[in-house]
């Protein structure tokens, strides 16, 4: 399994729709981890970790944008 967390710099140079699709992707390789570790199958304990730190930077980084967004348009309104 290659490893697809990525650095917090390679993820801010994403789309928004390209940060959703790694999202999705990070879920069902989590709910993949649980399975394997609930039947002790997993070959990696440390994956587990990484994509949940994963997981977490890239909905830091959908939180942040949507802030700035709302943020904008409430600066644009009282101009």
């Amino acid at each position: 399994m290659a490893d697809k967390t990525s650095s917090i710099e390679d993820l801010r140079t994403k789309t928004d729709d390209q940060l959703s699709e790694e999202l999705t992707e990070l879920k069902r390789e989590q709910y993949n981890l649980r399975f394997q570790s609930a039947t002790n199958q997993l070959e990696k304990p440390s994956r587990i970790r990484e994509v949940r730190r994963a997981i977490a930077q890239i909905k830091t980084l959908q939180n942040e944008r949507t802030a700035k967004e709302k943020n904008a348009a409430a600066t644009k309104e009282k101009v």
